[in-house]
């Protein structure tokens, strides 16, 4: 190794800081967030720093640098732009016995600050020796991302049952046991969502389990999770921390391979997707195998394409899972609506064109035939059909039936938000040939703020590039094909 990774307890302890600027202030920030006595030496502060010798946070010796001893600190940090103060530092601190780091120059560095995940009291620090600290950055913003934001909660809640672990389970491998079960599973779900009386109840159980002699409830637990409708990009932060949770994910027909690509490498990816005209059926092959991968001991993903709370079935999935006693999770995802919405360039709503904005399915238990026609027509009202690209044609003529020009504006966006998108614009009188050729998935979009549709690229991030953290805007750029014509994806 070429450095020790280590971690000081600086509690109270003297640090000195040779520098007044920006670059000093975030080094402050740091070491005074770990409990420092920091004072800066600098004729003068910029503004970040000035405000914290205003509320007391640091000492401002307020003078050049003038080779003092440097015994008193426990700790150096040179932050100037003046290489010569800089080497006059270190020099400074090598005589005084002290670690010193130098900003940006490594030579004459005797320690590295590295790049900090913090999750007190957990942290993760990066270093790359100082070969590469944008690389570092860039590793750290992965791990912000791969990394709950609450996880030093689960470890002080694990940390408050050691005691009781000692004094009723002699046995080493059984409180490895308990422990293992307070940072995964069940009762670390209730800690990161702040449930911690429900964590507290079953950390009991499962302790008076052990001490009992008993093996703790093996059941495992299941996440109900929303896909987004095609760009894995779309995925939300909570949906890839549960595919990275997963030992077996139970996915639609429709989940792209680009998002199951960010699970585990070990978890088992099974498709359960639903065949036309079967649905009813599938659906209860699917309850009882969640159930039984739960009882197993595994720890289950319900993987479905856009937002599980939105045409997913998901009251059925939580009433099969509530009556077999599972434990169960919602992560909502971006809605098909929303998603495809905003790729193909289109308002949802609009202070003149869309005041309101229904979602509907065409594959309710009646199908289409329950609709309130009337209440869908109306002006100013924006309608999304989900998996009606069949029915474009029935939906078309009972919207105009009920009152709704034919001229009404109306978009279909097929595979939306992939590499695969199609958007075709028209009326509604010309919806059903809008549709005409396109495969599942689909949504017509009817409103008048579907005169803004556009084919355009979606804002997808380029895989090779993970730590990418450039955002395309995903602007809407190239022509509508007309009527009858395949748009290009």
């Amino acid at each position: 190794m070429d450095y020790l990774p280590v971690a000081l307890e600086l509690r109270g302890r003297a640090v000195l800081v040779v520098g007044g600027g920006e670059v000093a202030a975030r080094k402050v920030s740091l070491v005074a967030r770990a409990g420092a006595r920091v004072t800066v030496l600098a004729p003068a502060l910029c503004e970040g720093l000035a405000r914290m010798a205003g509320r007391g946070e640091l000492e401002h010796a307020a003078a050049d640098w003038d080779e003092r001893p440097l015994t008193d600190y426990w700790l150096v940090i040179a932050a100037t732009d003046d290489p010569a103060v800089n080497a006059g530092v270190k020099a400074a601190a090598d005589a005084a016995g002290r670690y010193c780091n130098v900003v940006d120059d490594r030579p004459l560095c005797s320690f590295i600050m590295p790049a900090i995940v913090d999750r007190s009291p957990i942290q993760v620090a990066i270093s790359t020796g100082g070969a590469s600290p944008t690389l570092a950055r860039r590793l750290r913003a992965w791990l912000e991302t791969a990394l709950p934001q609450n996880l030093g909660a689960v470890a002080r809640f694990a940390d408050g049952w050691r005691d009781a672990a000692k004094r009723v389970l002699p046995d080493a491998a059984a409180r490895r046991a308990f422990q293992e079960r307070l940072v995964e599973g069940a009762i670390a779900d209730h800690v990161l969502a702040g449930r911690e009386a429900d964590a507290r109840r079953q950390a009991a159980r499962e302790l008076d389990a052990l001490a009992g002699g008993a093996t703790p409830s093996g059941a495992g637990e299941v996440r109900l999770v929303g896909a987004g409708p095609g760009d894995p990009g779309l995925l939300t932060l909570h949906g890839l921390q549960a595919l990275q949770w997963a030992d077996v994910i139970l996915h639609d027909r429709l989940v792209s391979r680009d998002v199951l690509d960010l699970a585990r490498r070990d978890a088992e990816c099974i498709s359960v997707g639903k065949a036309s005209g079967r649905g009813y059926d599938r659906q209860l092959e699917i309850n009882a195998r969640m159930v039984a991968e739960a009882r197993a001991g595994r720890r289950v993903v319900r993987l479905k394409g856009g937002d599980a709370t939105l045409f997913a079935r998901l009251g059925e999935e939580i009433a099969a899972l509530d009556a077999a006693g599972i434990a169960w999770r919602v992560v909502p995802g971006v809605t098909a609506a929303s998603g495809c919405a905003a790729y193909a360039g289109i308002p949802l709503t609009d202070r003149d064109a869309g005041q309101e904005v229904s979602f509907v399915t065409a594959h309710g238990r009646d199908g289409l035939d329950r609709l309130d026609w009337a209440a869908l027509a109306r002006p100013g009202r924006t309608v999304v059909f989900y998996m009606g690209v069949s029915r474009a044609g029935h939906v078309a003529a009972s919207l105009v039936a009920a009152g709704a020009s034919p001229d009404r504006p109306a978009a279909v966006i097929a595979s939306g938000t992939t590499a695969s998108q199609v958007v075709r614009r028209g009326s509604l009188a010309e919806l059903e040939s809008l549709a005409e050729g396109l495969a599942p998935p689909a949504l017509l979009v009817v409103g008048d703020v579907a005169r803004a549709a556009r084919q355009g690229l979606p804002a997808a991030l380029p895989d090779s590039d993970p730590w990418s953290d450039t955002a395309w805007c995903g602007s809407a750029v190239g022509a509508v094909a007309p009527v009858g014509t395949p748009a290009a994806g």
